[in-house]
């Protein structure tokens, strides 16, 4: 691939990720209620996944040879959906029916339900555990496809996560890459005495998690979340790392990317957009949306 065929790729992806920006927080506007500040941060890393690095086939979402994706932070589930209606598991208008009753889009990811799903996640922390089992199975196979666990950065202090941490080098699983979705914002912190929920900005400020993952062994690798460029080299680099050691990325990101009035805030962990700021979201993302019946325009 050339240069400038490289660029075109970079910007027909930015293009995608603001589109699925804007499903996300329109679509939960519409069912009234719903995650949107992780589906945001984790959009560019979604984008870069299913649009340029996993093995995958929306035609044959079954297919053994397949790469594996979990998402280990199913609150984030909103976004996933976007990005699979987007790649063609399944229509877009679909996505108008999240989290109704008999919906295939629930709130959290359910594999029983819907294509292009390899694990159904909710409850904060299992991914990883699940990932190292499917990339030991992989693994012990002699099959040359690779399993992707995105986790989220306060799901991180969820013990069993590091269970897994240290149980996949033990196992050599060059064939599993764990993204670490470091926004710096969770919705609860450690609760006080005087009934506060905590505080809420980085779980993990004062702790080096780069020498913490590397310290059980893993190859750690870093980049801003939000520069499509970097993630696409980011996953390549982590594609081709040593056979016999997993790797973790660590994706620097902002909670609510994309949507100046959500950005970097606790309220748009969840939120419902009015129509202003519906109007707003589009104008910030270059999505061009139709005006209300009886407006002229």
């Amino acid at each position: 691939m050339t240069r400038a065929d490289h660029a075109d790729q970079v910007r027909e992806l930015e293009a995608i990720a603001r589109r699925g920006r804007w499903l996300v927080i329109s679509t939960v506007a519409r069912a009234g209620a719903g995650h949107v500040g992780g589906p945001l941060s984790a959009m560019d890393l979604l984008v870069g996944l299913y649009f340029h690095t996993l093995r995958i086939d929306p035609n044959n979402p079954s297919n053994p040879a397949r790469d594996r994706f979990i998402l280990s932070k199913g609150h984030s589930a909103m976004g996933l959906y976007a990005v699979l209606a987007m790649r063609g598991y399944f229509p877009e208008a679909e996505l108008s029916t999240f989290d109704k009753i008999e919906s295939r889009l629930q709130g959290h990811p359910d594999m029983r339900l819907l294509p292009g799903l390899d694990m159904s996640t909710g409850s904060l922390g299992q991914g990883l555990s699940v990932g190292v089992g499917m990339a030991m199975a992989a693994h012990r196979r002699g099959e040359g496809r690779t399993t992707w666990v995105l986790l989220g950065d306060g799901e991180l202090q969820e013990g069993m996560v590091w269970e897994a941490v240290h149980t996949a080098p033990r196992y050599r699983l060059g064939n599993l890459v764990a993204i670490v979705d470091h926004n710096g914002l969770q919705q609860f912190g450690w609760d006080r005495d005087d009934g506060d929920r905590g505080d809420r900005r980085d779980p993990w400020r004062g702790v080096d998690l780069a020498e913490v993952f590397a310290g059980f062994g893993w190859r750690v690798l870093s980049v801003d979340g939000h520069d499509m460029a970097a993630v696409l080299a980011i996953f390549g680099e982590a594609t081709r790392g040593p056979a016999d050691m997993p790797t973790v990325i660590l994706a620097n990101t902002t909670k609510g990317k994309g949507v100046s009035f959500a950005e970097n805030t606790i309220n748009w962990h969840t939120g419902l957009a009015t129509e202003d700021e519906l109007t707003l979201a589009a104008a910030e993302l270059g999505i061009e949306i139709a005006a209300p019946e009886g407006v002229a325009t």
